[in-house]
């Protein structure tokens, strides 16, 4: 096991709670009283000795340079000096490509950007700091580069639609170091339609599409685990029926928590039990509590709206949208002023957020997390639950807000009667189970011919 440093309970903030705490949580444990201090202590424990995995962080290819790279706390969510702050062992690198035309032009050109993303990984773990960090193909590998004092890089492809027409890229991303898949993301691909027809009620194929049956055993014969977490609903009953092996759902939630169609509904979350597989509870405010998160976003951008009046800097009216129609008519000098004064006007909003929205309209934060967990634990049964933050890619909530606070959730965990044996399953032992027994069956597959 790697020695983290304490550098995080110096300079990040624990969620303050009362001084005395009952723990009589849905970890099954008996009913203890120990003091706050007693309690984090025991947390601090329990997080130093378990690994820790987020299966979902997504990146940027411009930070695997010489000159700018994870060695540095670049200002997003996770970097080395985060997840060492944090306690954070393995962190799944996210080859993403956004859903584009389904053309020969359009495949090839998400080709290459995937295949600069899985590049660029090598080149963290094999050039820059080899020292600091290691690829992970196995769990087995992630024990070895955990016991060696190193953190683990992971790799998951989140669409499929850099395949292509070829399902036989599906060994090559193997190959390059894909554990992980999923078929669509937001936008019907050409192997599967995405939650996204939610919206409008229209579908590419009602499911996956034949391309996409081929490419569902192609990845159980290469080792590559499933991904639920953006496709249909019923794209993925269907893959859980074709599939010989266990899936995951790389980051998603409860919907009968969080009412969005990211989420897993109760039929879905069955069939993952029934399969085997894994949802790794994502960490993003707006699936979590989308109510809450709304109100708390409205009455912050009212606060936000002021300062920016009395800063003299004009805000676009329409929200979030409004501002990047805004910026793309600008010019890259002129957007770069933009999101500084927008910055700066957000930081000086951000006390007044504090101290008159918070109170009265709380923001969504790690315990909002835990319910999630609690209600799919409680469901399905622990060994199927598992974390994954989003991180890089919108994820983050109070508290657990980027890499270097991820000990706030193991404290919340602790806090709820989870045992370390309990905790150590949430954070990597189910997620492990699943890629062993999906390399297991790829074994097999190969064996046969």
């Amino acid at each position: 096991m790697s020695m983290k440093t304490d550098t995080y309970f110096r300079r990040s903030r624990i969620l303050p709670f009362v001084a005395l705490a009952t723990l009589v949580g849905c970890g099954g444990g008996e009913p203890v009283q120990e003091s706050e201090a007693d309690l984090v202590a025991r947390a601090r424990g329990i997080h130093e000795r378990v690994i820790t995995l987020d299966t979902h962080n997504d990146i940027s290819a411009a930070n695997f340079t010489a000159e700018q790279n994870y060695t540095m706390d670049l200002g997003n969510q996770v970097n080395l000096p985060k997840m060492e702050a944090g306690g954070l062992d393995v962190s799944f690198m996210i080859v993403y490509v956004g859903q584009g035309e389904l053309t020969d032009a359009g495949f090839n050109d998400a080709y290459a950007q995937a295949v600069e993303k899985f590049d660029a990984i090598h080149r963290l773990t094999e050039e820059i700091a080899p020292d600091q960090i290691g690829l992970a193909l196995t769990s087995d590998d992630v024990r070895r580069l955990d016991a060696e004092g190193k953190k683990i890089a992971m790799i998951g492809i989140e669409n499929g639609y850099p395949v292509g027409m070829d399902a036989g890229r599906v060994q090559e991303f193997a190959e390059r170091g894909g554990r992980y898949m999923s078929l669509a993301h937001n936008g019907h691909s050409q192997l599967s339609d995405s939650n996204t027809g939610e919206r409008d009620d229209v579908w590419l194929h009602n499911g996956l599409s034949d391309l996409g049956r081929e490419v569902v055993t192609e990845m159980n014969k290469w080792g590559i685990m499933i991904d639920l977490s953006h496709p249909s609903k019923v794209a993925n009953l269907e893959t859980m029926q074709l599939s010989r092996a266990p899936v995951i759902a790389s980051h998603s939630g409860a919907r009968a928590v969080g009412d969005v169609s990211r989420n897993m509904d109760n039929e879905l979350l069955m069939a993952l039990k029934e399969n085997g597989g894994v949802i790794q509870t994502v960490a993003f405010r707006s699936y979590l509590r989308p109510g809450k998160n709304t109100a708390h976003n409205e009455a912050s951008q009212a606060i936000i709206a002021e300062v920016a009046e009395e800063m003299g800097f004009e805000m676009p009216s329409g929200g979030r949208g409004a501002m990047f129609r805004a910026m793309s008519a600008m010019s890259p000098a002129e957007q770069e002023t933009f999101m500084a004064e927008y910055q700066s006007v957000q930081d000086a909003a951000a006390a007044r957020v504090e101290a008159e929205v918070d109170p009265v309209t709380p923001p969504v934060g790690v315990s909002d997390f835990v319910d999630h967990i609690d209600y799919l634990v409680n469901l399905i049964g622990l060994e199927h639950v598992g974390i994954s933050s989003d991180f890089d890619g919108g994820g983050g909530v109070t508290g657990w807000n980027d890499a270097s606070e991820t000990f706030n959730v193991t404290l919340e965990l602790v806090r709820r009667g989870y045992t370390e044996e309990q905790i150590g399953m949430i954070w990597s032992g189910n997620l492990f189970r699943v890629l062993d027994e999906v390399q297991a069956v790829a074994a097999e597959m190969q064996a046969a011919g």
